[in-house]
């Protein structure tokens, strides 16, 4: 590993009441003394680790600030290598100064993610643990936040060992049963062999099965609010983003273009699109919008499509029931409030909220719906759920492996083809967690940080 010493401004820049800075390294201690000075007149080399100091940061006889340095020695450290980490006023201008200064006495600016990369590559953190540390920084809601904190605090991570122990024990029984073919090796049977593939498959799969939940809770969903003009479609953009962002006028038409705004329903983002209405018009700008609304139905993943129960279903609406996906749409019969002439046979295997957008009508409901449709009404406090693609691609890669080992050992190979079988399962579960994995992949993982972190 690099042994340079390295330092970053580890809190955001601009005004705030404290501002950290954090170096890490062998000379970590060394270079701190250089800047820093306790006013116990004690250097920082002769404290022990987890010791604080009040003092200053001068550049020679100049005080800059007046800061406490907390002292860490290797290994226990975030970083698992000796780290000062100075607290001074949180200005922007002050901090980049001091770190300048830092800079001048001989640490070296870290790159993107590289305090926790050494984290990594000291044994401190695997990448399970590692990646989430970007959900904790970058969550947008609860939900988000208890899953990449169930990922920090190892419950990734043991699932995955728990799966890898079950694997590298058959293996070990396989190489064995290679070696002896003649012993009669304990619990070396297809029975066992069967048992216990059969359980890392189903555990592979259900942690899979959470993928697409914990993403909508991570990233949101990609929706569309769609109908005919003055069927209420903007009403309904207003009721759940809380504001007038569209415009509501009593002329069927107001919207003319794509209307984005991000909101928040229950734990779930919806990066909402409110669109023109769906119908034959001579009216080139008209003509434009709609035109757009009807891609927007084809590339969302979520569709609400807005119907007025005020009257009765005509050729527009049959039409554009006709461009719905029943798997990804929820129909919203609006104005309820109202007398309802409409006929629901024609949704017969959508799901329907029924709705007064204008009083606020239906939202716990919808907010139901949506949480349904999009799988995270299945998520619970004890679900592990994998981070990103790569976690993904891997748990693919270690369910591939297993599914050929049960294939193998149910059509009679012989018990070294099904240990090489096992064998990719588990170089997949050891890529995941980074006990076997690639310094490009390690690069790669770490570029995605932010600098300080």
């Amino acid at each position: 590993m690099n042994n340079r010493t390295i330092t970053a401004i580890a809190t955001p820049l601009g005004d705030g009441a404290l501002g950290v800075i954090r170096i890490s390294g062998d000379k970590a201690i060394e270079i701190a003394d250089k800047v820093f000075f306790p006013f116990s007149k004690k250097e920082l080399c002769d404290f022990e680790g987890y010791q604080a100091a009040y003092g200053e940061v001068k550049e020679n006889d100049t005080v800059l600030d007046d800061a406490v340095a907390l002292v860490f020695r290797a290994p226990h450290s975030f970083t698992g290598e000796d780290t000062v980490e100075i607290s001074l006023h949180g200005g922007s201008l002050m901090l980049k100064s001091v770190l300048r200064l830092i800079l001048k006495n001989g640490a070296f600016l870290a790159e993107a993610g590289e305090f926790t990369k050494r984290a990594f590559l000291n044994g401190k953190t695997d990448l399970t643990k590692a990646e989430s540390i970007m959900g904790l920084i970058s969550a947008k809601s609860n939900a988000e936040l208890k899953l990449s904190r169930a990922a920090h605090t190892g419950r990734t991570f043991k699932k995955i060992a728990k799966i890898e122990s079950d694997l590298i024990s058959a293996d070990a029984s396989i190489a064995a049963f290679s070696d002896y073919p003649d012993e009669d090796i304990e619990g070396l049977n297809a029975e066992n062999f069967s048992k216990m593939l059969s359980n890392a498959k189903q555990e592979l799969r259900e942690m899979l099965s959470t993928f697409d939940a914990g993403k909508v809770l991570r990233e949101g969903i990609d929706t569309v609010i769609v109908g005919k003009p003055n069927v209420g479609k903007s009403t309904l953009m207003n009721m759940l983003s809380g504001t007038e962002r569209s415009i509501v006028t009593e002329i069927a038409g107001t919207t003319r273009d794509v209307i984005e705004e991000t909101v928040t329903i229950g734990e779930i983002t919806l990066r909402l699109a409110d669109t023109a209405g769906i119908h034959k018009t001579d009216d080139t700008v008209e003509s434009i919008g709609v035109e757009r609304a009807k891609q927007r139905i084809d590339t969302a993943q979520l569709c609400l499509a807005v119907f007025d129960c005020t009257s009765q279903l005509d050729e527009e609406d049959l039409n554009l029931l006709k461009l719905l996906n029943r798997e990804n749409t929820i129909i919203i019969i609006n104005k309820t409030d109202l007398e309802n002439k409409i006929d629901y046979s024609a949704f017969e295997g959508f799901r329907i909220v029924e709705a007064s957008a204008k009083n606020s009508v239906g939202y716990k409901e919808l907010e139901k719906q949506i949480t349904e449709i999009s799988g995270t009404a299945n998520l619970s406090a004890e679900s592990v759920v994998l981070m990103n693609e790569r976690q993904r691609d891997c748990a693919i890669r270690a369910l591939d492996g297993v599914e050929e080992a049960l294939n193998a050992l149910n059509i009679g190979l012989t018990m070294d083809a099904v240990g090489v079988c096992v064998d990719d399962a588990l170089s997949a579960l050891f890529e995941m967690t980074g006990k076997r994995v690639t310094n490009a992949v390690t690069d790669e993982i770490f570029r995605k940080f932010c600098v300080g972190k």
